[in-house]
């Protein structure tokens, strides 16, 4: 003869102690969940059964915290803001340059595009001096982009002279766009 025992569904979550693991009755599961802060979830929005928590987003955590003072980025002085380009800047700043040009032709909603910016602002820190950096939103200048055959973003094209050197398409690393580069300096 078979013997049924008690069992019970307990949810995957790490924010559960170790001890709800063992086996106890649904309900006392139920009331203690109340009492562990775990999330409330309603709707789309998540909130804490504790009263002082912090929220991210939708997702609330842990005690509030208040920082102190002001936020410093230690970044700020290596930085740099690539320019962008329009369809009205492109001959004065790109074709007229004195320099070699890099261009990088981008959209906001191009995903690619935004795994490649953080590299152009380093090559453009780097090479300052030596190459000017600047990019054009496709989307905003559609006519500089059909001008020289853009059909893939990101595409980044070297302009030395008013004449298009180099170009690289796709989302490359940094030591591909620097041995493009170090070829026109």
């Amino acid at each position: 003869m078979a013997t049924v025992l008690e069992s019970i569904v307990v949810p995957r979550s790490s924010a559960l102690p170790p001890a709800s693991l063992s086996p106890i009755a649904a309900s006392s599961v139920s009331s203690r969940t109340g009492r562990l802060g775990l999330p409330h979830f309603t709707g789309l929005k998540v909130r804490s059964a504790l009263q002082t928590s912090r929220s991210v987003g939708s997702l609330a955590y842990g005690p509030a915290r208040r920082r102190r003072g002001p936020v410093v980025c230690e970044a700020q002085d290596t930085a740099v803001e690539v320019p962008a380009v329009s369809d009205a800047t492109w001959q004065s700043l790109v074709l007229d340059a004195e320099l070699p040009v890099l261009v990088e032709f981008w959209a906001p909603w191009c995903g690619p595009c935004r795994m490649i910016h953080p590299i152009i602002d380093e090559l453009a820190k780097q090479y300052a001096g030596k190459l000017k950096c600047y990019k054009v939103n496709t989307d905003e200048s559609a006519s500089v982009a059909t001008r020289y055959g853009i059909r893939s973003i990101p595409t980044v094209i070297i302009f030395k002279g008013g004449e298009k050197k180099d170009a690289v398409i796709g989302a490359v690393p940094k030591s591909t766009l620097t041995t493009s580069i170090e070829k026109f300096l």
